[in-house]
C-alpha cells in the first residue's frame, strides 16, 4: 500500500474546536442508579427535594424543652423551678418538640433539685436551640443542578430529601481499538523479545475511567487492512466514540485514514503539536472517531487535548484545569519552529526561586509520564526556551511535593535511586529529585543557585585528586559541605560473553569496534580521556568516540541492544543488564552541598538516609561499590 502524507493538518487550537463539534455527535441516554451508587455520576435533570430536612421541628441541643413564657422572668437571683413531664420534657439533640413547646434550654443550664423538677436561672425565648422545619432542605427546593457531577456529601443530601434513586447520564462508552504488528497484548501472549508490549489501552482505558467514561477494550488487531476494517465495521451501536490506536501516521501500513474515508469523513489528519503530531479527527458510521499515536507519550497527549474535552462536553461537565505556577529553565531549551511543544519535567524549589529541567523528550519514552512533576507548553512560534529563562507550568502532583523536593543535579548513579525510594519509605514528606546533567553541569548549577545538591566524580589529571580542585576553581564563592557518597568501579561495559574478545582500553581503536561515549563534562568522560592520554591511545582513532549519552545505564542499553560493541560505565549498571566488564579504575563519587542549605530539614534527612546501614547495605547488593567512608563529611579547604 502506498505511503499516505498529511493533507488536512491543523494547528492544535484549530483541532480542539473540530473534536468540539465531534462532541455533539454524541447524545448520551439516562438512567436511574440507586444513590449510594451515584458518585461521580453526572445528573440528567435538575432534582429537587421531596421532603423537608429536618421534617419537624426539633431539638438542636440536649436538654429540656419547654414553653418559652414560662421561663420569664427567671434570673440567677430569682430562679424558676420547673416540674419535669409538664412544664419541662427532657429532649435529645434531633428529637422532635413535644406539643405546647417552642424553646429548649440546654442540660448545661440545668439545676437538678429533684427527680420531678429542675431550676433555670436565666429565661428562654421562642425558638432557642430550635431546628425549623427545612432549616437544611425545604421541600420542592432544588438541591442539585443539571450536568452536576455527584460528590460524597451530595450522597448525603440526596437521602435526606428523600431520594433513593438518582437519573444520571450514561457513561460515555468510549471503544477502544488498538493496532500494530509489532505489538502484544501483556494478557493474551506470553512476552517475546521481538515483540513490544501494548500498553497505551489500559492507560487511556484508566484515564476515561477518571473522567467519567465506560471503556470497552478491543483485542489488539495486526496491521492488516481487511482485519481493522472488520474491526471498526463489527463495534456495536451503543459505542459514542472510537478510539483506535496506531496507524494514523503516514507509512506504508497506516490503514486508518483510507479505512475511515471510505464511510465516514476525515476532518484531521496531522496535528501541529509535538509530539502528537499524527493524530486524527474523523466521523465514522455517524459516530466521532479519533485516531491516536502510537507512541506512549504521544499517545497520552492527544488524549488529554483532544479526547477528555470531549468527554467532558459529552457529559455537560467543564473540565477542571490544573494549578499553574511560575518557574525557571535550569538550561537552555531548544524547540523546533511552527510546532507547539509539549515537554515534561521535574520542578523543585531552590531558595526562593523555582526551577524545572526537562525529561527526556522522546514520544516513546513512556516513564517520562511517571516521572513528571509538570507539563510546560512551548508556543509555536518559539525557537525553545532560554537559560534562566521564566515560563508558566502545569502541576501535575500536588505543590506540597514539589515544595518538599530536594533537588539534585549532576553525574548520575544507580544509588541515587534508592538514596530516593528510602527518603519515600521512611520520610513521606521529603522527596529527592535527581537530574542528569555530568558532574560539571551539576557544579555550575550550584554555582547559578538551580539545585540543592551536587552529585560529583572529577578527576583533576594535573593533580589526580578527585573533586576538590574543582570546587576550588568554580565555587569560589559558594561555601560547600562536602558527602561522600560511594566508590564505585568504572570500565569497559560489553556484551555478555564479550564476543569480541575486548581485553582492554587498547583494543578500542579496533576498525571492528563501535564505541558509545559519556557526553562531555561528565567525570566519566574526563576519567575516559584522561586513561587515553596517560596510555597514549589517540581518541581520533576510536570508533564511536563522538557518539554520546548522559547515563550510565544509557550506556549499558546501548551495549545490550547492539547499538554499541563497547562503552566506558560502572559495574552496576553493566550488571543490572546482564553485560560484562572490564575494570578500567577506582573512582570517589560525591555529594556537594552548599552551606546555606545544610541545615534545611529535607537536607538532614537526606543524609541521615545516605549514613544508614540500609542504604549501605542495599548499595552493596548492587555489586561494584565500597561504602567504607560513605557518609563522611569532608571539607572544601
Amino acid at each position: 500500500m502506498k505511503r499516505t502524507v498529511y493533507l488536512k493538518k491543523k494547528s492544535l487550537e484549530e483541532a480542539k474546536e473540530i473534536a468540539s463539534t465531534l462532541a455533539s455527535l454524541i447524545r448520551l441516554e439516562t438512567e436511574t442508579i440507586s444513590v449510594p451508587q451515584a458518585l461521580g455520576r453526572v445528573t440528567a435533570k435538575p432534582v429537587f427535594a421531596k421532603i423537608s430536612s429536618p421534617p419537624y421541628l426539633c431539638a438542636a441541643m440536649d436538654g429540656v424543652a419547654v414553653k418559652a413564657e414560662l421561663t420569664y422572668g427567671a434570673t440567677e437571683e430569682s430562679p424558676k423551678i420547673l416540674n419535669l413531664g409538664k412544664e419541662a420534657f427532657f429532649i435529645n439533640t434531633g428529637n422532635p418538640l413535644p406539643p405546647d413547646t417552642d424553646a429548649v434550654i440546654m442540660v448545661e443550664e440545668l439545676y437538678r433539685i429533684d427527680s420531678q423538677r429542675v431550676e433555670i436561672r436565666q429565661s428562654a425565648y421562642p425558638w432557642q436551640h430550635v431546628r425549623s422545619i427545612g432549616e437544611d432542605i425545604l421541600v420542592s427546593e432544588m438541591i442539585l443542578p443539571e450536568n452536576h457531577r455527584i460528590s460524597a456529601y451530595d450522597l448525603g443530601t440526596l437521602l435526606a430529601s428523600g431520594h433513593l434513586g438518582i437519573e444520571v447520564k450514561k457513561k460515555p462508552k468510549v471503544l477502544i481499538l488498538p493496532t500494530g504488528s509489532e505489538l502484544i497484548d501483556p494478557y493474551t501472549s506470553p512476552p517475546n523479545s521481538f515483540k513490544i508490549i501494548e500498553t497505551n489501552s489500559y492507560v487511556l482505558c484508566a484515564r476515561i475511567l477518571q473522567d467519567g467514561g465506560e471503556p470497552i477494550h478491543h483485542p489488539l488487531v495486526e496491521d492488516d487492512y481487511d482485519r481493522i476494517k472488520q474491526a471498526l465495521h463489527s463495534i456495536p451501536e451503543e459505542v459514542d466514540l472510537i478510539l483506535i490506536l496506531s496507524g494514523s501516521s503516514a507509512g506504508s501500513e497506516d490503514y486508518t485514514r483510507s479505512i475511515i474515508e471510505e464511510s465516514g469523513e476525515i476532518f484531521v489528519h496531522g496535528i501541529s503539536m509535538m509530539p502528537g503530531k499524527p493524530t486524527l479527527l474523523g466521523k465514522f458510521r455517524q459516530r466521532p472517531i479519533i485516531g491516536i499515536p502510537g507512541y506512549p507519550v504521544s499517545a497520552v497527549l492527544a488524549y488529554e487535548e483532544l479526547v477528555s474535552p470531549v468527554l467532558y462536553q459529552a457529559l455537560g461537565l467543564l473540565k477542571p484545569s490544573r494549578q499553574k505556577i511560575k518557574a525557571k529553565t535550569i538550561k537552555k531549551i531548544p524547540s523546533k519552529l511552527g510546532v507547539e511543544e509539549f515537554l515534561r519535567v521535574k520542578i523543585g524549589k531552590v531558595g526562593e526561586k523555582m526551577y524545572f529541567t526537562p525529561l527526556p523528550r522522546g514520544a516513546g519514552i513512556l516513564t517520562s509520564l511517571t516521572r513528571a512533576d509538570g507539563l510546560v507548553r512551548i508556543p509555536p512560534f518559539s525557537e525553545g526556551l532560554n537559560e534562566d529563562e521564566e515560563i508558566e507550568v502545569e502541576l501535575l502532583k500536588p505543590q506540597e511535593e514539589i515544595l518538599d523536593t530536594v533537588v539534585m543535579v549532576g553525574s548520575h548513579d544507580l544509588t541515587l535511586d534508592l538514596l530516593a525510594n528510602l527518603l519515600r519509605r521512611h520520610y513521606p514528606p521529603v522527596f529527592f529529585s535527581s537530574h542528569p546533567a555530568g558532574s560539571l553541569g551539576g557544579i555550575l548549577a550550584l554555582r547559578e543557585g538551580s539545585c540543592h545538591v551536587a552529585g560529583i566524580h572529577l578527576l583533576d589529571p594535573d593533580s589526580g585528586e578527585y573533586n576538590l580542585p574543582y570546587l576550588k576553581k568554580y565555587l569560589k564563592e559558594v561555601e560547600v559541605r562536602i558527602i561522600h557518597l560511594v566508590f564505585r568501579e568504572q570500565g569497559l561495559i560489553l556484551p555478555s560473553g564479550n564476543p569480541k574478545g575486548i581485553s582492554g582500553l587498547k583494543d578500542l581503536t579496533r576498525e571492528d569496534l563501535l564505541f558509545i561515549n559519556r557526553q562531555k563534562g561528565s567525570g566519566t568522560r574526563i576519567l575516559f580521556d584522561h586513561t587515553l592520554e596517560t596510555l597514549s591511545i589517540d581518541p581520533k582513532k576510536i570508533r564511536g568516540y563522538e557518539r554520546e549519552e548522559f547515563t550510565h545505564m544509557g550506556v549499558a542499553s546501548m551495549v545490550a541492544g547492539g547499538m554499541a560493541d563497547v562503552g566506558m560505565g560502572i559495574l552496576s549498571a553493566a550488571k543490572a543488564l546482564g553485560l560484562d566488564f572490564l575494570p578500567v579504575a577506582k573512582e570517589r563519587y560525591d555529594l556537594v552541598i552548599p552551606s546555606a542549605f545544610f541545615g534545611d530539614r529535607r537536607i538532614q534527612r537526606l543524609i541521615e538516609t545516605i549514613r544508614s546501614e540500609e542504604f549501605k547495605t542495599l548499595v552493596l547488593q548492587m555489586g561494584g561499590y565500597d561504602v567504607s567512608r560513605t557518609g563522611e563529611e569532608f571539607t572544601a579547604c
